[in-house]
């Protein structure tokens, strides 16, 4: 229950049966976890040990998942049948095997960090891995995509002890030693799309489905028969996972030319590199039939699923983002998936804060509000060094918070959009340079003011429009304003600094590129993937009053229900 800026939850006592069912929806997501939620998998595999295979689904869809799952059994089971079986049904390629050894030793499942540190296994350990690498298909190919990874895992497997037991493991770990690869199916596809031989491509990818969607747009830009492509594609659309058919159906129905394309990488870390849209033009009617694949496809997966009955849905739900990855997300009292946008408080003043306590060392944390106008172009910046301008009042630089310490901004909208404001960026700077994953405590939100100098009460802990700060890095964006839409646009971006300046001047390009990126790039929204859910299996109805199941941003099934959405809409 919320009222006005303060948090009211009435917290009732769980069955036992409750508590055991929240393990089900985390390891069914379709998409990665956070690792909070990670940990949260291991410590029931810890803990319930032989009794977790009642609680675990049939099915683990998500690589990532099934090796974080895999490798908690190993660990904390051991030799079991039910482990092997296990392996046996979820481990299918050598990348998969490699995930699994990974998880052995607490390192990123993801593969989007730096390398793991390989420890000495046991010879039961090392059998059960060469043996599952042994019989994936394709594992030369395989191992050579993460060839400095297999090297160092390598190391400690011994592959040669066991080279005629398992002589495939040896021959591919062997290539990658040896940096001798064979001709992958990833420079096949890239000669062939470079001497544009689209015709003869297209049965290639077809036995990759996954990989067909990825490359559609390109084949189709390239090819001088896109209906040929289109067809190819359909044959096999059912066989591609929901969410890269959501990706490829915000793709084909977004504005052409994109202002900027945006390419983030997979990672704890956010990163954004843009560059101008200079691809060639696919002809409307082409997309249109593109983007009808895969509403079909969906369409029919999701009938196969119970039904949901009479429903209603929030046209508001088209601000909120399908969540599609959670490993870079910042734990925070509503979880959201960055770029979606929340209406802001019906006020004129916002204040902006920042809280947090010292890690080990003293920490200085400054508060910064950069100012951008409708064309992205820098106007001004409130921070410890300009505390006043443009509509905007910084509480002052406080540099030591050992029992934990806030910095505030208040702003003046109207003086602001007076003065050509249209985005203000809240950006985070760690000035004695600690991650904020280091910290105990260290959040940033938003609320209303009554006024610049109010005398209102102000405890940050209270509020719930607010982000926990916890990524590995000194600079952090958790959120942007747009004051011609009235929304917050939920952030949770890092960016990487120089190491000779801190503060969010020194920064802009890579403010206003991180800034760019959250406006332009087209993501899923949850509205596309619950209205795909009732033309499947459900009926529209014009309100939730009528509804037996509603969607809505505060009520039934909301934007912040991730891990529901995750496991039983994806």
């Amino acid at each position: 229950m919320l009222e006005g800026n303060f948090i009211h939850w009435v917290i009732e006592p769980g069955s036992v049966s409750e508590f055991e069912a929240l393990l089900e929806p985390l390891v069914s997501s379709r998409t990665s976890l956070s690792e909070e939620e990670a940990a949260d998998v291991t410590w029931f595999i810890r803990t319930y040990r032989n009794d977790v295979f009642r609680l675990l689904p049939d099915t683990i869809p998500f690589r990532e998942i099934r090796a974080l799952v895999g490798g908690a059994l190993i660990l904390h089971i051991g030799d079991n049948a039910r482990v092997e079986e296990f392996l046996e049904q979820n481990v299918e390629t050598a990348t998969d095997v490699l995930r699994v050894a990974i998880a052995l030793h607490g390192g990123d499942v993801s593969l989007a960090t730096a390398q793991t540190r390989f420890r000495k296994l046991k010879r039961s350990m090392r059998r059960k891995l060469l043996r599952l690498l042994d019989r994936t298909p394709n594992a030369t190919e395989d191992v050579m995509r993460q060839a400095e990874r297999w090297k160092r895992l390598a190391e400690v497997l011994h592959p040669g002890d066991y080279a005629e037991k398992y002589p495939r493991a040896f021959a591919a770990i062997t290539a990658a030693r040896r940096n001798d690869p064979p001709a992958s199916f990833g420079s096949r596809v890239e000669t062939m799309l470079a001497q544009r031989q689209i015709a003869a491509l297209t049965p290639v990818l077809q036995d990759r489905p996954g990989e067909f969607a990825r490359r559609l747009d390109v084949m189709l830009r390239r090819a001088t028969e896109p209906d040929a492509v289109l067809d190819a594609f359909a044959a096999v659309a059912a066989q591609v996972s929901s969410p890269v058919l959501l990706q490829l159906l915000a793709q084909v129905n977004a504005p052409r030319p994109l202002p900027l394309r945006a390419f983030t990488p997979k990672g704890a870390l956010a990163k954004v590199f843009g560059t101008a849209d200079r691809r060639e033009s696919i002809a409307p009617q082409v997309l249109a039939r593109a983007a009808q694949i895969c509403e079909n496809a969906l369409i029919a997966r999701f009938t196969l699923l119970p039904p949901l009955g009479r429903c209603f849905i929030d046209p508001a739900l088209r601000e909120y983002r399908v969540p599609l990855a959670q490993r870079a997300a910042a734990k925070s009292l509503r979880t959201l998936v960055r770029g979606s946008r929340l209406p802001m408080p019906d006020t004129r003043f916002i204040r902006l804060f920042l809280w947090w306590k010292n890690g080990r060392d003293r920490t200085d944390i400054d508060l910064s509000a950069a100012f951008f106008d409708t064309d992205f172009v820098f106007k001004e910046a409130i921070a410890y060094y300009n505390l006043k301008g443009y509509g905007g009042y910084h509480s002052g630089d406080i540099v030591d918070a050992p029992n934990g310490a806030s910095e505030f901004i208040d702003l003046d909208l109207d003086v602001l959009v007076k003065k050509g404001v249209r985005y203000v960026v809240t950006s985070l700077n760690s000035f004695t340079w600690q991650p904020y994953c280091d910290l105990p405590e260290c959040f940033a939100g938003w609320m209303a003011r009554a006024d610049t100098a109010s005398g209102e009460v102000f405890e940050p802990r209270s509020v719930v429009d607010r982000i926990d700060i916890a990524s590995d890095t000194s600079i952090c964006l958790p959120f942007v304003m747009d004051l011609e839409e009235r929304r917050m646009i939920w952030a949770d971006l890092g960016l990487t600094s120089s190491p000779r300046w801190n503060n969010v001047d020194n920064n802009l390009s890579g403010v206003s590129l991180m800034l760019r990126a959250l406006v332009h790039t087209p993501r899923p929204d949850l509205h596309t993937l619950f209205d795909l859910h009732v033309r499947a299996r459900g009926e529209r109805v014009a309100s939730a009053e009528q509804a037996q199941r509603v969607f809505a941003p505060e009520q039934g099934l909301t934007p912040f229900d991730t891990d529901l959405i995750r496991s039983e809409y994806l």
